[in-house]
């Protein structure tokens, strides 16, 4: 049986009234705890401005759903794995057992992370996959992949470190919380 228009629109409107809405999920930290590495005004702006938009937007319809729903996704992975930065943050566990096997140590991994990471033209984002790759995402990008995230977007880093994107890249390793990264690993998903 054929629907009418307006029965057809009701059901779109049902539709879309049961898309699940986004959340930005909480900060495990205080927005100073990241300091030196990332200030609070940073915070302010990446977290509370530009991340929470996107979530909001997506939630209330408005612009590109795609590009929204994975800038949340992304940055819903991204803040949570950061913690209050320490001098020799080593990775432990999983994850030093995955970066030796793929990497032969960390300073290796953080060798080949600047290397590609310099080489994006612009903005993105870049990670380390669950096969041991660095792989880069432009723009904006759903993955299910992702054991480790750096965002490359001028707001992660720009009213800290001007233009200097590689000393970003340095410092932000003394605020990986490696727990999470672990968990990433032995997550069966």
């Amino acid at each position: 049986m054929q629907k009418t228009l307006p029965e057809l629109r009701a059901l779109i409107i049902e539709a879309e009234t049961k898309k699940e809405k986004l959340v930005l999920e909480p900060l495990p930290y205080e927005k100073t705890d990241l300091e030196p590495v990332m200030s609070k005004d940073t915070l302010d702006y990446h977290y509370s401005t530009l991340a929470k938009a996107y979530v909001d937007r997506y939630n209330k319809g408005e612009g590109d759903a795609d590009f929204n729903e994975a800038g949340a996704f992304l940055h819903n992975l991204y803040f949570p794995q950061l913690k209050k930065p320490s001098g020799s943050n080593r990775p432990f566990g999983a994850s030093a057992e995955f970066i030796n096997a793929h990497h032969d140590n960390l300073d290796k991994l953080k060798y080949e992370f600047e290397k590609i990471a310099m080489g994006i033209q612009g903005s993105g984002w870049v990670y380390l996959a669950k096969n041991g790759q660095i792989k880069t995402i432009k723009n904006h990008a759903i993955r299910q992949d992702i054991v480790l995230l750096i965002d490359w977007w001028e707001h992660a880093w720009a009213l800290d470190y001007q233009a200097d994107k590689a000393k970003y890249l340095k410092n932000i390793w003394r605020a990986i919380d490696w727990s999470v990264i672990n968990d990433r690993l032995n997550s069966k998903k």
